[in-house]
């Protein structure tokens, strides 16, 4: 009996720990700006489109590699949303993106590329009551 009851107390003990480390992990994914999503540090804001009202497809830059994160405005329940990062391809062309496409309370992203001398394409999406409304910049900030 002992040891069953010593094997129930590890257990519990275990699960507490678990619990702990899952919950520390889970804050420390959350951003409070998408600056802090993108990775702090020297990344700005370069760019925006709001979409529907609902969110803010935003990008960012700190000199070499574009972020892209769509934030809700109102932050709370999971809403499905998406953000997208392209770069040129050497034909003109954007096949390769990055994406983020998920139910989310704050925000989607970060998708991040590097595309120094290139363009890039890059965009978010939200979905409101079943319908989707995408948006994608077509090719611009090149250099």
């Amino acid at each position: 009996m002992r040891v069953l009851e010593h094997g129930v107390k590890l257990g519990l003990a275990v699960v507490t720990i678990l619990a702990g480390s899952l919950a520390v992990a889970g804050s420390a994914n959350a951003a409070s700006s998408p600056i802090e999503a993108c990775g702090g540090g020297s990344y700005h804001e370069i760019d925006h489109h709001d979409i529907e009202g609902v969110v803010t497809v935003r990008l960012l830059y700190n000199g070499s590699t574009n972020c892209v994160v769509t934030w809700k405005k109102n932050p709370g329940a999971k809403t499905p949303m998406f953000a997208a990062i392209a770069k040129q391809d050497a034909d003109g062309g954007f096949r390769n993106y990055i994406e983020d496409d998920g139910e989310y309370t704050t925000y989607a992203g970060p998708v991040k590329v590097n595309a120094s001398g290139v363009c890039i394409d890059w965009g978010g999406a939200v979905t409101i009551n079943g319908t989707r409304f995408n948006w994608y910049s077509g090719p611009s900030h090149c250099g």
